[in-house]
């Protein structure tokens, strides 16, 4: 799974001196909520709906509608944009972008190819690859299962479920010895992957259809 796989590819992008109501008629337009910016075929920044609104004046001013109107058609992206864009590379590890997205609070990354843009990933596509990961709609049965954090014991796990398929396994924690995993099980003899699975000692958490 890589940033290339998930990412939006050739994003919509705006130049700096793009007047601040045009950028905010693309986005939408196009149903974007944030642009790159470009300027000589390189990233110089990235402008989100927020910024743009921000930049909008308050209901609350005394200024005219013509003032208005005059001042909005000459404030540009380049000064509400942000500067020194975090970008991530388009053959990192898609998880490498979730860990910094959530560590930078950011809602997107620029996606490059060495020095050119070639696209933008969101949280929305990773929480995308995340259902996919999960086998969410794959159906069958979702299984956690608490096995001893020593080599071996998923393959000795997995044994048990037979005969039916395991299409997604998922570490979700480590504690006292143990490390929890989350399967997705489908195919032959699905209801009965729990009780198999008990029967061959394995500490059973939780079970649940669909």
């Amino acid at each position: 799974m890589l940033v290339k796989d998930y990412m939006t590819k050739d994003p919509v992008t705006v130049a700096p001196d793009t007047p601040v109501l045009e950028a905010i008629r693309l986005l939408k337009e196009k149903g974007f909520r944030r642009l790159p910016v470009m300027k000589n075929g390189r990233l110089v920044g990235l402008v989100t709906e927020k910024d743009l609104k921000d930049a909008m004046p308050s209901k609350a001013t005394t200024l005219s509608v013509w003032e208005m109107n005059y001042l909005l058609s000459k404030l540009t992206v380049k000064e509400v944009m942000v500067q020194n864009v975090l970008t991530i590379q388009e053959e990192a590890p898609l998880e490498e972008a979730a860990l910094l997205m959530e560590e930078r609070k950011i809602g997107a990354l620029p996606v490059m190819q060495k020095e050119r843009l070639v696209g933008i990933i969101t949280v929305t596509d990773v929480m995308k690859a995340f259902t996919e990961v999960m086998g969410l709609k794959e159906g069958g049965m979702r299984v956690t299962v608490d096995i001893p954090d020593v080599p071996g014991a998923l393959a000795q796990m997995a044994q048990a479920v037979v005969p039916s398929n395991i299409v997604s396994v998922v570490t979700a924690g480590k504690q006292e010895g143990y490390r929890r995993i989350v399967l997705r099980v489908v195919g032959e003899g699905v209801e009965g992957v729990a009780d198999r699975l008990r029967a061959a000692g394995e500490r059973v958490v939780d079970v649940r259809k669909g």
